[in-house]
């Protein structure tokens, strides 16, 4: 799969993430406390099934390519046990839509994902699928 990461990672970006939008930096509240709270399971092991139901929903309509740092290794429409592995493994990916040169990205140690360069009609369909999930899309 010849798809240059660098190059995705320069667009445009937006948040899928639990919270609605950015919380501001001179917020109220206990954002810190709680983001390390959701960090710990069973939280962020729910955080991670939305983000694989996310990736799963997506692939009904698209197709996915994935792309495992850890080994450096593509992999083209995964089987849905093994994209749902993949994600449940908590190590980082890059899932690039294929027909739109569009990435989403898992760290691995966060509670969100990141998208790169989608396209308005792309960006309504991940946006529709993370709401029926539970999460949101937001541009920081």
């Amino acid at each position: 799969m010849m798809v240059d990461i660098e190059e995705l990672l320069s667009k445009p970006y937006w948040i899928v993430d639990i919270l609605p939008k950015q919380v501001p930096a001179n917020s109220g509240g206990q954002y810190f406390t709680i983001e390390k709270y959701f960090l710990k399971s069973p939280h962020v092991d729910a955080i991670y099934r939305k983000f694989a139901g996310v990736l799963l929903k997506l692939n009904c309509y698209v197709d996915l390519a994935v792309f495992k740092v850890e080994d450096e290794s593509w992999v083209e429409n995964p089987a849905p046990d093994n994209l749902e592995r993949l994600v449940l493994e908590r190590k980082p990916l890059f899932v690039v839509l294929k027909q739109s040169q569009t990435m989403l990205s898992i760290t691995g140690d966060d509670h969100n994902m990141t998208l790169y360069g989608a396209d308005e009609e792309t960006l309504q369909l991940i946006s529709s699928i993370a709401s029926a999930e539970g999460l949101s899309v937001w541009k920081p």
